[in-house]
């Protein structure tokens, strides 16, 4: 009976632990669900999808946006009509997946965005090479979005092609150079300028000119040693730590106060020189008008001067006259009396 019991429990426990991990099994897959506002769209692929698979996310900047809800060839959800089973349009993925446009927030109309360079394309997250497709703003004129020969049934965002496909790209357009590039022809025109390069190596004009180029070196030196060149460095180099000194000496003389003083000072006779100038015309025109006057009065005053002095000269010959009579005959000029004739003195 123990035994029973034991079986039963275990039995039990068991189906309490399918129970448990159904449950998280079925939370695990229901856990990245979209909202009801998720609208579906569709992209083409020409590269290869390998590791991506339904229900991968599709992230905008890294930020999980929606998941990708079906993976298909082009050819066999469309139909191709006349197009050759070898165009391009064969190789074309059809990758459809769910945006919830809450988790975008509030963005203009899918077509505006489209226009200004929304592009998705396949990306891997990390080393784990986990693939997801992932949504980013590009440059339109750089990938311009395209148009197909049907009708697609949802809104088509342009794809661009992944990191990886773009280096792969880059490295077969770089193979299929290096298989049209002609090495043969590049080794020969490497051999025969080398050839040509041991000739003239080799030759005597080189020889000479390698020589002649030695003795140019050879004089310059002895020209330099006999031109002293560094006694006057030295020179040079002490004339400028004297000018150095000069300017120091000159910087202490520009901040001494005595400097200052002399400069404020000569600033004040400056002020003192302007206001001088300022009253200088009004003294000028003063001393214009006093010469003036003094030139009138001296024209009067020698306009009087002239009659009396005439008189005064009428005068002084007369005095000159009495005199000489006084001279000559006192007694005539005192009382009158005629002079006696000369044949009685």
């Amino acid at each position: 009976m123990a035994r029973a019991n034991k079986l039963y429990f275990g039995v039990g426990v068991l189906i309490l632990t399918g129970a448990a991990l159904t449950i998280g099994f079925v939370l695990f897959l229901t856990s990245g669900r979209l909202g009801r506002d998720a609208t579906i769209y569709e992209t083409y692929l020409r590269e290869s999808v390998t590791g991506l698979d339904v229900g991968a996310s599709v992230r905008f900047r890294g930020v999980a946006v929606g998941r990708i809800t079906e993976i298909d060839l082009v050819s066999a959800a469309y139909t191709m009509g006349d197009i050759p089973p070898n165009a391009p349009e064969y190789q074309l993925v059809l990758l459809r997946f769910a945006v919830d446009h809450l988790r975008l927030g509030s963005i203009p109309t899918m077509e505006q965005v489209i226009n200004r360079g929304l592009r998705v394309r396949l990306a891997s997250q990390g080393i784990t090479g986990v693939s997801y497709l992932e949504a980013d703003f590009v440059d339109p004129a750089r990938f311009p979005a395209q148009t197909y020969p049907w009708q697609p049934r949802f809104t088509v965002i342009p794809s661009i092609p992944s990191t990886v496909a773009q280096v792969t790209s880059a490295a077969e357009r770089l193979v299929q150079r290096l298989e049209t590039f002609d090495f043969d022809e590049l080794f020969s025109s490497i051999a025969g300028l080398a050839g040509d390069l041991r000739r003239i190596a080799g030759s005597d004009d080189v020889t000479r000119m390698l020589h002649e180029a030695a003795e140019a070196m050879a004089a310059l030196r002895s020209a330099i040693a006999d031109a002293g060149i560094p006694a006057t460095l030295a020179e040079i180099r002490a004339a400028a730590h004297g000018v150095g000194e000069v300017a120091t000496s000159t910087g202490n003389v520009v901040t001494s106060p005595e400097l200052r003083n002399m400069v404020t000072s000569a600033g004040q006779a400056a002020a003192d020189l302007r206001t001088a100038i300022a009253r200088l015309p009004a003294a000028i025109q003063g001393l214009d008008a006093t010469l003036r006057a003094a030139r009138a009065v001296t024209t009067d005053t020698q306009a009087d001067l002239v009659p009396l002095l005439r008189d005064l000269r009428a005068t002084a010959a007369n005095l000159r006259d009495v005199t000489e009579a006084l001279r000559r005959s006192p007694s005539q000029t005192l009382w009158g009396a005629p002079p006696p004739p000369p044949e009685r003195r």
